[in-house]
């Protein structure tokens, strides 16, 4: 009978998983920048697409797609780009010198850490890496988590 009910809730939570949606609007939220100053929703740079990517530096798809990322710049140097991770900063820094060489001390990328773990909650990510493409009126115009669909996030962009 045990049995039954943990396979039951497993079930149940698996599917609440599956069932989340991304944040059809950019949400209130306070991320923190290498220096420790906080960073909201209020300082996004108006008047341009913005790209948040969730990422976890040990993730082998989320070094896939910051290579990728780092290769195209020239196609999203036009973004306001905020790369978000759980982790500390110096992990991010060490992952961003080895996978995202050409977004080091660009203006529009941000690396921005969750020390607040809200990210999950307020974005709706379903996976590692989470890739929300939003307007510049802050409404959801592509999502997508992993890294197979890279290529039309890139035709998004051009939009």
């Amino acid at each position: 009978m045990k049995t039954y009910f943990f396979s039951f809730l497993l079930i149940f939570f698996f599917i609440e998983a599956s069932a989340q949606t991304p944040a059809a609007t950019i949400p209130a939220f306070q991320f923190y920048k290498a220096d420790g100053k906080a960073f909201t929703k209020t300082q996004i740079i108006p008047d341009h697409k913005s790209l948040f990517v969730f990422f976890d530096a040990t993730c082998v798809h989320c070094q896939k797609t910051m290579l990728e990322l780092s290769k195209k710049y020239e196609e999203i140097k036009k973004l306001n780009i905020y790369l978000v991770s759980l982790d500390q900063h110096i992990t991010m820094n060490d992952f961003m010198s080895k996978y995202g060489k050409n977004l080091i001390g660009k203006k529009n990328v941000l690396l921005l850490e969750d020390r607040d773990h809200v990210f999950i909650p307020l974005f709706q990510p379903k996976k590692y890496p989470s890739l929300f493409l939003y307007s510049p009126k802050n409404a959801l115009e592509f999502y997508t988590s992993g890294d197979q669909e890279l290529p039309k996030l890139f035709d998004a962009i051009k939009k």
